[in-house]
This record gives structure tokens, C-alpha cells and sequence, in this order.
């Protein structure tokens, strides 16, 4: 256990380390993340019996879980060999390069999961072009925090999603990720029809 122990904190090993630990939080977050989504899906809107749904919950959450293990070892990887390369200094465009080429590989098949994991990502990366509640920079040696969007450019932002979703909707639904023109057919659709009290308030059909 000593030899182990100093295996585990010798500064040697400590990138290959991080690759190691990074798939496992990848694979344990992919977890958490997925599973309680893939069940309350199946149960408000799965079809079949419950033994296709149970399969259905384990495939998703382990793609979505070997998913994320899968790109952080290979983005911690590139990052490794680009520093490595570079005489053990990390350059601005090392991350993208990493994440670029991780993207490809695990996320590049168009799958329901994928899709949904870089429309997630996606969309944090447009909104991150709102300007922030603060312009100063933190200093070098603080911890750096999210800052939250100004409140007005967010209004703004808000309208114009909404507005141009709800147009893609009606004018060109095919467009839209299956899952939320899913959503939006229960809201906005299936609202316009019933035939009885009972599927006016208790039942949508």
C-alpha cells in the first residue's frame, strides 16, 4: 500500500493520473445525469411495456456515461501530448484543439444521446456571448466563478429564442431536435383538441 500510495501522489504520475480519474467522473457524472432523465421519459412519455423501457433506460445512460469517459480521457490525452509537444507549456488553442478533436471522435455520430449532449453544449456556448452582470476581469490569483448575464441583454436573448423557436415550430417543425418538438406538440398541439371533459383536463388524448 506505501508503494501505491507513493505511486498515487508522485507529481511523475500525476497527469497520467488525471486521465484515469477523469474518465471516472465522466463515467459517474454521464450516470447521475442520464438515469433519472431516461426515467421520468419513460414513464411520461415511453411507449411499450415496461421491460422495453427498462432497456431503453440502460442503453441511454450507459452511451450517455461511456460517452462523457470516453472525451474526457481523450481531451485530457490531447491536452497531454499538445503540453508535451510544446516543451510542458499549455498554449490558448490547446483546449479547443483537444475539445475539437474529442468531439469528433466520441459526439461526432449523430445518435438521440449525442444530440442531445451538443445541443447542451451549444447552447451554453451561444449564451455565453451575453454580456456578463460584471466586465472586470477577476485577478489572476482568485478563484474564478460563472458570472450570471445582464439582466437586460438576457431579456433580449429570451424574446428572441422564444420567438424564433415558436416560428420554427409552425412554419418549419422538421428543423427542430425530435425531442423538444415532442414537447412542444404536447404543449401547443395536443392542447387545440378534445372530445370530452375528461380529456380536456384529466387525459391529454
Amino acid at each position: 500500500m506505501d508503494a501505491l500510495q507513493q505511486i498515487l501522489t508522485n507529481p511523475a504520475y500525476h497527469d497520467y493520473l488525471a486521465i484515469l480519474k477523469g474518465a471516472r467522473n465522466g463515467f459517474v457524472y454521464g450516470v447521475k445525469v442520464r438515469f433519472p432523465h431516461a426515467v421520468v421519459m419513460s414513464i411520461l412519455f415511453g411507449r411499450g411495456d415496461w421491460q422495453s423501457r427498462l432497456r431503453h433506460i440502460y442503453r441511454a445512460t450507459k452511451q450517455h456515461a461511456f460517452n462523457l469517459a470516453k472525451f474526457v480521457t481523450l481531451y485530457k490525452t490531447f491536452l497531454l501530448i499538445q503540453r508535451k509537444a510544446n516543451g510542458g507549456k499549455e498554449r490558448s488553442s490547446d483546449t479547443f484543439v483537444a475539445g475539437l478533436l474529442g468531439g469528433y471522435v466520441v459526439f461526432g455520430e449523430r445518435n438521440a444521446v449525442n444530440e442531445q449532449i451538443v445541443l447542451y453544449v451549444v447552447s451554453r456556448v451561444v449564451s455565453s456571448f451575453i454580456p456578463r452582470q460584471s466586465s472586470s476581469k477577476p485577478a489572476s490569483n482568485s478563484v474564478l466563478k460563472p458570472l450570471p448575464p445582464d439582466s437586460r441583454y438576457f431579456t433580449v436573448f429570451a424574446a428572441l429564442s422564444w420567438g424564433a423557436v415558436m416560428w420554427l415550430f409552425r412554419h418549419r417543425g422538421e428543423t427542430i431536435q425530435p425531442g423538444m418538438f415532442n414537447s412542444m406538440t404536447y404543449l401547443y398541439r395536443d392542447s387545440e383538441t378534445w372530445k370530452s371533459l375528461r380529456t380536456l383536463l384529466w387525459h391529454n388524448t
